[in-house]
C-alpha cells in the first residue's frame, strides 16, 4: 500500500474561487503536499490523461469540460492515503455525498463534481507522474 494519492482540483471548482478552501480541507485532514501546481491543460493533454475513458459515451464532454480553464493538480501524502482520501471528497455524486465532504461543500453536478481523486495506489502513482517529473515531488 502506497502512502501518496493524487488529485486535481477540476475547472468548476477553479472557477468558483474554492481552491484554496479545498487546499486548506485537505491539509485540515491531516494531508501532506509532496508536489502541487495550477496547469491548464489542452484537450490533447486532458484526453491523454483521461484515455482509459476513451470508449466511454462522456469521454468528449468530459475533454472539453477539463480543459476550459485551470485545475490545480497535487500529489498528497498521508497513510492510507488513497482510501482516506476517497472518503474526504465524498461521492461522486454531491447529492449523494457525505456531509463535510469536499463534493458536498463544493461540487455542483456529477459532471461538475469538483475533485478527482485516485481510485487505487497503481493509478494514484501513474497520474502524479503524469504531472510531476520526480524533480518535482518531495
Amino acid at each position: 500500500m502506497s502512502n501518496r494519492t493524487f488529485t486535481m482540483i477540476k475547472p468548476d471548482a477553479t472557477e468558483k474561487g474554492h481552491t484554496g478552501a479545498i487546499l486548506e480541507k485537505i491539509n485540515a485532514a491531516g494531508f501532506r503536499i509532496a508536489a502541487v501546481k495550477m496547469v491548464h491543460l489542452s484537450k490533447e493533454k486532458a484526453g491523454e490523461f483521461y484515455a482509459v475513458h476513451k470508449e466511454r459515451p462522456f469521454y468528449g464532454e468530459l475533454v472539453e469540460f477539463m480543459s476550459r480553464g485551470p485545475i490545480t493538480a497535487a500529489i498528497l501524502e498521508k497513510e492510507n492515503a488513497v482510501e482516506d482520501f476517497r472518503k474526504l471528497i465524498g461521492a461522486t455524486n454531491p447529492a449523494q455525498a457525505a456531509e463535510g465532504t469536499i463534493r458536498k461543500l463544493y461540487a455542483a453536478s456529477v459532471g461538475e463534481n469538483a475533485v478527482h481523486g485516485s481510485d487505487s495506489d497503481e493509478n494514484a502513482r501513474i497520474e502524479g507522474d503524469f504531472f510531476f517529473s520526480k524533480l518535482e515531488q518531495f
